[in-house]
């Protein structure tokens, strides 16, 4: 065949000099960088969204008012918050690029007469790819040869249903083989393919909303209205006062600011960002930033056994036949083994071996810096190697191949030697026509033992009937050493589990005992044994730790809605193929990275880039601890917004008698200056021993026990500190009640109450580390970057005191001695507010914080 302008063959393909120079020449197979976002532009967006709106019109009239100095202030938090936002975005943006690294797409091509597995990046033109179902096609090719291939092009198409291409016809890259195998001609590659052009078309689609950004973006509106309306109110109140209309003024502006939490979307996003890096550490790779919360809601497992509770290192360890068994000696996926036993039973395992060897031709095992490991299905690879120890290495190439599916639970290969059969043995000991006397009894006796069980038979036409049993394969998968241990921090936090597979009832039993998945009232069912009702299957499955075998992709999707119909928050694994609409269904679909198909990996939000289960409760955990994270610093930024807003409430109940305690500048110096460092190490937050105890909490971001902490508690011993210390300086300075203080009387009462609310922010930060536990108990440590933050703002404080002009312009002196001793109070008086109501909350039934 000529392929442009150099001849391929398909038992061969290129060799590899030809496909480093035709790399050189034509580039990687990659799609077009997508055009990245103007940066000038996105920074200009974070600077005419609601919030900035919203303060650019209070500058303008600040200007209009003859008060340039509070015009330029609120200008400045504009400017320096859209900043801010801006640089959390790009990182943010960086980072999923970073990550999307992590995951390259493979390809197996023929080079130099052997299986290679590639980047999808190096297919070049001439490429022989080898195609099995769940591969994803990397490139434009023309088929060679297949087996019944059934491509989904509908992401080109549109159209679900799958087509069939003979040989000569055209797969495309971006579509999926769903059924078959075969091997086809890389015809082109990166932006001269066909998908090519449907992403030019598509690179400026707009990202959809999150549903946590949504329920942001609420909470954010619903506090700007209720900052303008109380401003609104303020300044009616100053004019009923007979202040000016300037004044009043003022005074609106001044509240209006000090309730808006300028900082709280860019700290969500950054929270949120970090525990896509982090759990990318942990190798799970998040491929939707809102399922970071979804997973810490997770109430359900539903897991697969193979490669996910086991490490999904198949070997053969035993072979059953009719005369007699045969024990395999070997290690891992090496080729070095031999059969052990009576000669007969040798003799007759090696018959086996061959027959199931050939039922997958393009799998084998390969030494990788002197590691051997398994191209194709693990499974299939480990026949192999059992063939190889018996001596049956050498095979025909196969005429005709009907690969294993879900539905037959059996592959088949017809050759010059006849058909050879290999699947699970109540799929093929039906087709038999003789069977040797104690096959049930071996299969139940094999299965008991935890070991995965194939059934080999041979037939002499293209039919699967009338075969004859060669025997049994035994194969072992040992579990994860670290499954137990993942499963039991499951139930501490109350989280359910179901083994959902494809394997003899009895094997995957034999696995969720050793892992300790069964529970007391858990059942051991076949798929097509479970309960018609969907009640009565939700009852089943809710008892925990329950064992689903031998089930469909229908039947795994459907346990799926029924567990959703029950208030569950589904987490469902699977790599295969057909294991796409339950992933998608689910609410957190989990892919394997090492073994799962390309059709799992994009159908999922969550992929474990080592297949361990165990990175699944590290990835919930790391949820959970998101979602708590974005509650600590709410209830910061809220606590802090009532210790500003208190100068002003006192100044209008008081019916201007008391002065006010703040200046406006005051104000936006806390909420820019010194409120923003500590939130952002809130959201840094690590998870806490009681992360993982109790079912999650789930709901609004912002619920009743949030408010009542922040406006009933925190909020107002800040408030109580900060405006008692203004009172009590000013009264030892002389004032009496409604007379007008002295300008550095004023002063420095308002730079006591200015360091009050700062001391008391930092006290506060640590408050809100924790819902449960106060301050004391809790301790100093597990988060350097607050003890940083909390030093920053310390910094800042000075900064603001004590370096001209910065406390003639804000307002503020340097404190007084007897200032300070009462600023110093704002510390314990909030950690004993925090202890005095966490103490009294200990009564009532604990939470997971």
């Amino acid at each position: 065949m000529q392929v442009a302008g150099r001849t391929t063959t398909g038992e061969r393909g290129l060799t590899a000099a030809e496909a480093a120079e035709r790399l050189r020449r034509d580039g990687p197979n990659a799609l077009p960088a997508a055009r990245r976002r103007n940066p000038a532009v996105e920074f200009v967006k974070q600077l005419v969204h609601f919030f900035a709106l919203m303060l650019w019109v209070a500058s303008g009239l600040a200007l209009f008012a003859g008060m340039p100095a509070l015009a330029i202030a609120i200008a400045v938090v504009v400017v320096v918050n859209g900043v801010f936002s801006f640089v959390q975005e790009y990182r943010a943006d960086r980072a999923a690029e970073r990550l999307r690294d992590l995951l390259p797409v493979r390809a197996t091509v023929r080079r130099d007469g052997k299986p290679l597995v590639v980047n999808a990046t190096e297919l070049v033109t001439g490429d022989v790819l080898l195609l099995e179902a769940g591969d994803r096609v990397c490139a434009d090719a023309e088929v060679l040869a297949g087996g019944r291939l059934s491509v989904d092009e509908s992401l080109l198409t549109g159209e679900s249903a799958p087509v069939r291409p003979e040989p000569g016809g055209a797969v495309h890259a971006g579509t999926y083989l769903v059924e078959g195998h075969g091997a086809a001609v890389v015809t082109a590659t990166g932006s001269r393919t066909r998908l090519a052009g449907i992403a030019a078309v598509t690179a400026g689609a707009t990202r959809p909303r999150s549903p946590l950004t949504g329920q942001l973006q609420r909470v954010v509106r619903i506090i700007s209205v209720i900052a303008v309306s109380v401003g609104v109110l303020f300044f009616g109140v100053a004019l009923l006062l007979d202040f000016a209309p300037s004044e009043g003024f003022l005074f609106a502006i001044g509240v209006t600011v000090a309730l808006v939490p300028e900082g709280l979307l860019p700290t969500v996003t950054l929270s949120l960002a970090r525990a896509v890096q982090k759990m990318a550490g942990r190798n799970a790779l998040v491929r939707r930033l809102e399922s970071v919360e979804t997973l810490g809601a997770t109430t359900f497992i539903c897991t697969d056994k193979t490669g996910t509770l086991t490490r999904n290192e198949m070997s053969v360890v035993t072979v059953w036949t009719g005369a007699g068994t045969a024990t395999v000696e070997g290690e891992g996926y090496r080729p070095e083994g031999r059969l052990l036993g009576d000669p007969d039973a040798v003799a007759a395992a090696a018959v086996l071996a061959d027959s199931a060897a050939r039922c997958s031709p393009d799998s084998r095992a390969v030494e990788q810096s002197g590691v051997w490991r398994p191209v194709g299905d693990p499974m299939e690879v480990a026949l192999h190697v059992l063939a190889t120890r018996a001596g049956r290495a050498a095979r025909p190439a196969p005429r005709d191949r009907r690969p294993f599916d879900p539905y037959r639970r059996r592959s088949s290969v017809s050759d010059e030697d006849g058909l050879h059969v290999t699947g699970a043995p109540d799929s093929v000991l039906p087709l038999c026509r003789d069977v040797p006397p104690g096959a049930a009894e071996a299969v139940h006796e094999l299965s008991a033992r935890g070991l995965r069980v194939l059934a080999v038979a041979r037939g002499d036409g293209d039919d699967e009937r009338e075969l004859a049993l060669l025997g049994l394969v035994g194969l072992e998968d040992p579990p994860r050493p670290d499954v137990a241990g993942a499963i039991a921090a499951c139930r501490t936090a109350g989280i359910k589990l179901a083994m959902i597979t494809g394997d003899h009832p009895g094997t995957a039993a034999a696995i969720a005992a050793e892992v300790g998945l069964l529970g007391p009232a858990s059942v051991v069912v076949e798929g097509k044994d479970l309960p018609a009702d969907d009640a009565a299957l939700g009852e089943l499955l809710d008892a925990d730790g329950s064992v689903v075998a031998r089930v469909t992709p229908e039947q795994k999707l459907r346990i799926a809605r029924v567990l959703q119909s029950r208030g569950h928050v589904v987490a469902m694994t699977g790599d295969g193929v057909n294991d796409g609409p339950a992933l998608r269904t689910a609410d957190i679909g989990v892919a394997m990275g090492e073994s799962g198909t390309d059709v799992a990996r994009e159908a999922a939000d969550l992929v474990l880039l080592d297949d361990h289960f165990a990175t699944i409760v590290n990835a919930i955990e790391l949820g959970r601890a998101t979602f708590a994270n974005i509650r600590r610093f709410l209830t910061y930024h809220l606590t802090d917004n009532v210790a500003e807003l208190a100068p002003f409430a006192v100044w209008a109940l008081s019916g201007g008698s008391i002065p006010l305690g703040l200046t406006v500048l005051q104000v936006l110096a806390l909420d820019i200056g010194t409120d923003l460092v500590p939130a952002l190490a809130l959201g840094a937050e690590p998870p806490n021993p009681r992360t993982m105890r109790g079912r999650a909490r789930t709901g609004n971001l912002i619920d009743g026990r949030l408010v009542r902490r922040a406006f009933g508690v925190l909020g107002p011993a800040e408030a109580l500190v900060a405006m008692g210390a203004f009172v009590v300086v000013l009264v030892a300075g002389g004032w009496r009640w409604g007379a007008e203080p002295g300008a550095a009387l004023l002063a420095t009462a308002s730079g006591t109450a200015f360091t009050a609310i700062v001391l008391g922010q930092l006290a506060n930060a640590f408050a809100c580390r924790s819902e449960s536990s106060w301050v004391g108990r809790r301790g100093f440590g597990g988060n350097p970057l607050l003890l940083w933050a909390t030093a920053l703002e310390a910094a800042m404080l000075a900064v603001f005191l004590l370096l001209p002009p910065l406390p003639g312009l804000l307002g503020g002196d340097l404190p007084s001695p007897l200032g300070w001793a009462l600023a110093a109070l704002a510390v314990p008086a909030v950690w004993a507010a925090d202890a005095l109501h966490k103490a009294i909350r200990a009564r009532r039934p604990k939470d997971i914080r």
